[in-house]
C-alpha cells in the first residue's frame, strides 16, 4: 500500500479498505496493518530525515520498495513503544524475504539496528535556526507545503499546524434526530462536541461496529463538517440541492433537516460513487434524497423547478484541512493542485449560481485553508456577480460556534486552534 500510494497516488483509504476486504487478517491483525498505513504515511518525513542520519546513501536512491520497507521499519521502532525495537527489526528483515529483496536484507537490517540504537541522539533542524528544514523533517511535510504554511501562519503556528496534523483525530460522530445524544455518547465512551450541537466526540468505541450505527442512530462526521450543513438554514419541508455530494454524508444531514416533506436533490459527477449516498441514506431510513450523476459545472439539467432556494457546494479542493484524517494526502498533493482546484470550485460556484432564486442561500465550503481555494475564490466570485452578497452564518450557528467566524463573515476552523477538521464555508445570499 506504501509502494502504490508514493509510485501511483493512490488513496491510502481506498487502497486500505480494497486490501483488508480481500485478507484472512482478524480483527487485531487489521487494526495493525491500519496503524502501520497510517501511521507510517503520517510521519514519512520525520522518518526519512531520521533514516539519512544513519544512511551511508542517499534514500531516494535506494529502490521504491527498499524505501517503504525502512519507513515501514523506522515507524516501528521510533514511534511504535508497545513494540520491542529488536522485534520490529526481525519482522522488517523477514519482510524483505517476503518481497525477495533478499540483495538489501543485510542494510536493512545494519540500518534498523542502528536506528534503534541511536534514537535517543537523532537530530532534527530547530524551530528557531530552520523553519523550514524543522517543518519539513520534524512536522513531517513536503518542502513545498512547510514554506506557504510559514508564509500564510507564521513559522511558530505553521509548526503547530504541522504537529496537529499528525495527531490522529478524534472519533466524532453526528447524532440522528430522534436518537437521545446522552444516551449514544455513554454507549460510544464519548462527549459531546464544542462547536456541532448533534455531535460527539473523543469517542473510545469503534463506532462502526455499533448496533446504533446500523439502526441509522447516528454518522460518523467529523464536528467541522457538521456546522458546513446548518449555514443554508434548511427547515421542514424545504428542497435543497447538495452539489459535489458523495459519499453523502452532508446530504444525510440535510434529509433530516428538512425532514420526510422536503427533498434533497444530491449531484455528483462520478456515478460510481452515486451508490455511495443511496447506500447511507437507506442506512438511515430516509427516502427524500435523490442521488444523481451530474458535472455541475455543465449544469444541473433536472426535470422539473429549474431554481431552488438553497444550494450547497462543498467543491473538491485540496484537501489540506484534513490531513490528520487522510494521512497520504500531504504527499499526493501538488503546489499545482491549489491554483487548478480554485479554478475548479469558482467554475462549480458560478455554475450552481445560475439555479439559485432570488433571496435564494448559496454555501461555499472547502475542507482547506489555501487563500486561493477560499477567500480567493470568493472575492472573484463576488467580483463577477453584483447581485450576490455575504451574509452572517451566525444566525444559523449554535452560540459556541460563533467564535469561528471571522472578519469576512466565512466560517473557519483550524486542527490546531479548534480540533477539528479545517474547513471554510460562506453564506451567499442572491440580492
Amino acid at each position: 500500500m506504501l509502494v502504490r500510494v508514493e509510485r501511483d497516488r493512490a488513496y491510502a483509504d481506498l487502497t486500505l479498505h480494497a486490501d483488508l476486504e480481500r485478507s484472512a487478517l482478524d480483527r487485531r491483525d487489521r487494526a495493525w496493518a491500519t496503524e502501520l498505513t497510517y501511521g507510517t504515511l503520517r510521519m514519512r518525513g520525520r522518518l526519512d530525515a531520521a533514516l539519512v542520519q544513519v544512511l551511508d546513501r542517499p534514500l531516494k536512491a535506494l529502490e521504491l520498495e527498499v524505501r517503504n520497507v525502512l519507513r515501514l521499519g523506522a515507524y516501528q521502532v521510533l514511534a511504535v513503544d508497545k513494540l520491542a525495537p529488536a522485534i520490529a527489526v526481525s519482522e522488517t528483515v523477514e519482510l524483505t524475504h517476503q518481497l525477495r529483496l533478499d540483495r538489501s536484507t543485510a542494510m536493512v537490517n545494519a540500518v534498523l539496528r542502528q536506528l534503534a540504537k541511536r534514537a535517543p541522539t537523532l537530530a532534527f533542524a530547530s524551530l528557531s535556526e530552520d523553519p523550514v528544514a524543522h517543518i519539513r523533517d520534524w512536522g513531517s511535510l513536503p518542502e513545498w507545503l512547510a514554506k506557504r504554511w510559514i508564509e500564510q501562519f507564521g513559522a511558530e503556528e505553521a509548526a503547530e499546524l504541522a504537529l496537529s496534523s499528525l495527531r490522529q483525530p478524534p472519533k466524532t460522530v453526528r447524532v440522528s434526530p430522534g436518537a437521545q445524544l446522552s444516551a449514544v455518547a455513554r454507549r460510544l465512551s464519548g462527549r459531546p462536541c464544542r462547536y456541532a450541537p448533534s455531535g460527539i466526540t473523543d469517542i473510545q468505541r469503534d463506532p462502526i461496529s455499533d448496533p446504533g450505527f446500523l439502526r441509522g442512530e447516528f454518522t460518523v462526521q467529523d464536528e467541522a463538517s457538521q456546522l458546513v450543513p446548518l449555514l443554508l438554514g434548511a427547515k421542514e419541508g424545504d428542497r435543497v440541492v447538495d452539489c459535489c455530494a458523495a459519499p453523502g454524508t452532508k446530504t444525510m444531514q440535510l434529509a433530516q433537516q428538512v425532514g420526510p416533506r422536503g427533498e434533497v436533490i444530491a449531484l455528483d459527477r462520478h456515478g460510481s460513487r452515486v451508490p455511495l449516498i443511496n447506500s447511507a441514506a437507506r442506512r438511515l431510513g430516509l427516502r427524500n434524497v435523490r442521488a444523481l450523476e451530474r458535472d455541475v459545472v455543465q449544469g444541473f439539467d433536472l426535470q422539473g423547478p429549474m431554481r431552488f432556494r438553497a444550494i450547497l457546494l462543498d467543491a473538491p479542493c485540496s484537501g489540506l484541512g484534513t490531513l490528520r484524517r487522510n494521512p497520504d494526502a500531504r504527499w499526493a498533493v501538488r503546489p499545482s493542485d491549489i491554483p487548478y482546484n480554485a479554478q475548479l470550485g469558482l467554475s462549480l460556484l458560478r455554475s450552481a449560481a445560475r439555479y439559485l432564486l432570488p433571496d435564494g442561500v448559496l454555501v461555499y465550503s472547502v475542507c482547506t485553508h489555501t487563500p486561493e481555494e477560499t477567500v480567493g475564490v470568493m472575492q472573484q466570485f463576488l467580483d463577477e456577480h453584483p447581485d450576490f452578497r455575504r451574509d452572517d452564518p451566525r444566525p444559523w450557528l449554535p452560540g459556541a460556534a460563533h467564535e469561528l467566524v471571522d472578519s469576512d463573515e466565512a466560517l473557519r476552523t483550524l486542527p490546531h486552534r479548534h480540533g477539528c477538521d479545517g474547513f471554510f464555508a460562506q453564506r451567499l445570499i442572491r440580492t
